[in-house]
C-alpha cells in the first residue's frame, strides 16, 4: 500500500450537484431556482425575520419596557438564612467573606440584608446593604450594622 493508490471506500464519495453547465446536463436555464423572482436573481440575500411580505413578528408584537443601565443587583439574605447559620455552623460574625465560605453568595455578588425571619441571637453583621426591618431586627437584638 503506497500513498498513490489510497482511496476513499466505493459509494463514500459523491460528486457535487453541477449547476448551470448547459441543458444537457439536465440543471441549464434557470439553473434550479425556478423563474423569474428575488430568489433567483443572483446576490439575493432574505433579510433576518422575512416572513414573505406578511408583517414580520418583531414588528407586529408592540415594545415596552426599558433596562436600567444604572441598576445595581444586590444578592437578597434574610434574617432567617443568617439564624440558622448561626445556629448550624456557629458562625460569630456575618461578612460577605463567611457568606461566600457557606456557598450563599458568589465572589463578586453585592449583599442586602432583608427582614423576613426572627434573630434570636446578638450578631455583628456586615454587607453592602440592609433594609430598615432587617436593621432594626439585628439591633433591637443589640447587633452591629456595618455598611460596605
Amino acid at each position: 500500500m503506497n500513498l498513490n493508490n489510497l482511496t476513499p471506500a466505493k459509494g463514500s464519495t459523491k460528486n457535487g450537484k453541477r449547476i448551470a453547465r448547459g441543458q444537457g446536463s439536465g440543471r441549464g436555464g434557470t439553473s434550479t431556482r425556478g423563474h423569474k423572482g428575488a430568489k433567483s436573481r443572483s446576490g439575493y440575500s432574505r433579510k433576518i425575520g422575512f416572513e414573505g411580505g406578511q408583517m414580520p413578528l418583531q414588528r407586529r408584537v408592540p415594545k415596552f419596557g426599558f433596562k436600567n443601565i444604572n441598576r445595581v443587583e444586590y444578592k437578597a439574605i434574610n434574617l432567617d438564612i443568617i439564624e440558622s447559620l448561626i445556629e448550624r455552623k456557629g458562625v460569630k460574625e456575618i461578612t460577605p467573606e463567611v457568606l461566600q465560605e457557606n456557598g450563599l453568595v458568589s465572589r463578586n455578588e453585592l449583599v442586602k440584608i432583608l427582614g423576613r425571619g426572627e434573630m434570636k441571637s446578638t450578631i455583628n453583621v456586615t454587607a453592602h446593604k440592609f433594609s430598615d426591618t432587617a436593621k432594626a431586627a439585628i439591633e433591637g437584638k443589640g447587633g452591629n450594622c456595618t455598611e460596605l
